[in-house]
């Protein structure tokens, strides 16, 4: 007995979009709850910058660093001797995107790896979706955002980690 060519089709649609919603990916998180405070100074950005220079240099790691001010606004950027240039760039994206988004740029890189769905997220206009962007958090509030490109993610993160720090 043949099979129609439609009935084909219409059972291969079916179990198509019914796979599909198996792969429902996991939403994104919540934004979150920590407010916008006044803008990070220049002073501030300045002990930012040293704690990340710092990190970078006792690692010998060649990067490009950029802070951000609470409004988006570039404060600092500082390129180490021997940086590709391209780093300069990426920070840049990594720093804006962890203030404009009050999170860590990890954030949008794990839920990339998750695939389906989240690689939606590769056309949300200003975040970066690679790991190296941290927000800087004073007195409980966002009051800018650190970027750091030219090693490894990982490696730019711990840099960026260690500039939001020597604020502390």
């Amino acid at each position: 007995m043949k099979m129609p060519v439609s009935f084909l089709i219409v059972a291969l649609m079916i179990l198509a979009v019914a796979s599909a919603g198996a792969q429902t990916p996991q939403p994104a998180p919540a934004p979150p709850s920590t407010a916008y405070g006044a803008p990070i100074a220049l002073e501030q950005a300045k002990k930012v910058m040293a704690g990340a220079e710092a990190e970078a240099r006792k690692n010998n790691w060649n990067v490009a660093i950029a802070i951000f001010d609470s409004g988006g606004n570039l404060v600092m950027l500082h390129r180490l001797d021997g940086t590709q240039l391209g780093s300069i760039e990426v920070a840049k994206e990594k720093g804006y995107s962890a203030v404009a988004f009050r999170r860590p740029t990890k954030a949008f890189q794990d839920l990339i790896e998750q695939g389906g769905g989240n690689l939606r997220l590769l056309r949300l206009s200003g975040a970066s979706v690679l790991e190296g962007g941290v927000p800087i958090i004073a007195d409980g509030k966002v009051i800018g955002g650190g970027g750091v490109s030219g090693v490894t993610s990982q490696q730019d993160a711990q840099i960026a980690r260690a500039g939001a720090e020597a604020l502390k």
